[in-house]
């Protein structure tokens, strides 16, 4: 799998998300101001998002052009292009 090789980054990412979550499940359960819960909903949803990301980018290099130095010049250009719109979307 294209992830084993960054599994330990994208674990500690996964773990912050984790504990984002359960701030505002705390934040609910404490009645904070709805203010407060969006920020935390907000960063949340951009953990998230970046995370969704980085997995995608991995993918499209390891599985679908089987790796930057085996892609010719204008698959990696395509694949570059393919990722900005992805992370202009999920940002």
């Amino acid at each position: 799998m294209h992830t084993t090789h960054s599994k330990e980054k994208l674990v500690l990412r996964a773990r912050r998300i984790v504990g984002q979550v359960r701030a505002i499940e705390k934040a609910i359960e404490n009645d904070k101001e709805c203010a407060e819960i969006f920020h935390l909903l907000s960063a949340c949803h951009g953990a998230l998002n970046g995370l969704m990301s980085e997995v995608v980018e991995d993918h499209l290099l390891y599985h679908v052009l089987g790796s930057k130095g085996k892609a010719t010049p204008k698959q990696v250009e395509a694949a570059e292009q393919l990722m900005d719109v992805v992370k202009s979307y999920l940002h």
